[in-house]
C-alpha cells in the first residue's frame, strides 16, 4: 500500500469513528431525532416518564403480590436499583461534549425500560 492510500485509509477510518458516537446517540434514542441537543434529551426524558410510570406501577404491583417475606428484599433491590441507575448515567453526563447530554440521557431511558419490562414480568415464570 502506499503512503498516499495509507493516509487516506487512516483518514477514513478516524473519520468513520468520530461518527460513530453520534450515530450510537441518535439511533438509541427511539424516535427522538430533533436538531438540537436540548431537543432530543428533553424527548428522551419524556419518555423515560413513561417508563418510569410503568415501572412504579409494577413494583407497586409486585410489592402487593408477593410473599410478606420479600416484600422487603424487592424494596431493597428497587432502592439499590435507583441508585446504580442514577449513579451509572451520571458517568455518561460527565462525558466530553453535547453527545454526554444525549449519552446519560439514553442511559436513564434505557435502564428504567430494562427495569420496567423486568419488574412486570414478575411472577409470570
Amino acid at each position: 500500500m502506499g503512503t498516499m492510500t495509507t493516509k487516506k485509509l487512516l483518514i477514513t477510518v478516524v473519520t468513520m469513528s468520530a461518527l460513530i458516537p453520534a450515530a450510537r446517540a441518535a439511533d438509541a434514542g427511539a424516535g427522538c431525532d430533533g436538531v438540537s441537543t436540548p431537543e432530543i434529551v428533553n424527548c428522551m426524558m419524556a419518555k423515560t416518564a413513561q417508563w418510569d410510570k410503568r415501572m412504579n406501577a409494577a413494583y407497586q404491583k409486585a410489592l402487593k403480590d408477593d410473599e410478606p417475606k420479600r416484600q422487603e428484599q424487592l424494596r431493597t433491590a428497587q432502592r439499590l436499583w435507583v441508585q446504580f441507575r442514577d449513579a451509572n448515567c451520571l458517568y455518561f453526563d460527565m462525558g466530553e461534549g453535547t453527545i454526554a447530554r444525549i449519552d446519560a440521557a439514553e442511559c436513564m431511558r434505557n435502564m428504567t425500560e430494562i427495569r420496567a419490562r423486568e419488574l412486570e414480568g414478575l411472577g409470570q415464570h
